[in-house]
């Protein structure tokens, strides 16, 4: 099974130039995650996500969770109006992401999702951004995965069993021959 057949596609993208409330609306909008993000040619430079807009960008970490002090803290969200307008995608965006392509195997999807704890892939043809797979697709697979297994079962349990009669048929003959 290939990427293709699960991706979520056109991919909604979004210019590094637009500000984070931009991008949080759209992805508000469309209930999506994240989105990747592409210069005015159209080629991917970036990948933003909800916890790239949540996360303080003031060169310093935080003591404890951004969005946690805007809930708990008065004084915390005096700046954030103006921030959410100010600040970029480019300013918050993680660049040069990992991509796949349309005919990469979902299996590969899957390993890259699971091993660098991405929630979602850029799917490329060429330069262009095509797609988009993530982990929700990945569930989406999983039923026509499964199926094609208890397929696969049910259709070589029969050929398996021919095979080991037929073994077994030629080791007693064998065995027969050599005892006369």
């Amino acid at each position: 099974m290939r990427v293709k057949s699960f991706m979520t596609s056109p991919a909604l993208t979004i210019g590094p130039d637009q500000s984070i409330a931009d991008a949080a609306d759209l992805m508000i909008t469309n209930r999506i995650s994240g989105l990747p993000v592409v210069d005015h040619d159209g080629r991917l430079v970036g990948i933003v996500s909800e916890r790239d807009l949540l996360r303080r960008h003031n060169g310093g970490p935080p003591r404890r969770p951004h969005w946690l002090q805007l809930m708990t803290q008065k004084n915390a969200l005096a700046g954030e109006p103006e921030r959410f307008h100010t600040l970029t995608v480019g300013n918050v965006m993680t660049p040069s992401p990992v991509t796949v392509t349309e005919s990469t195997l979902i299996e590969e999807a899957g390993r890259l999702l699971e091993q660098r704890r991405f929630k979602r892939l850029p799917v490329m043809r060429g330069n262009a951004v095509v797609g988009v797979i993530s982990r929700s697709d990945l569930l989406r697979a999983l039923p026509r995965a499964i199926g094609k297994a208890e397929e696969a079962a049910r259709h070589d349990a029969p050929m398996t069993d021919e095979r080991l009669v037929e073994l077994e048929r030629q080791y007693w003959m064998q065995r027969t021959r050599s005892l006369k």
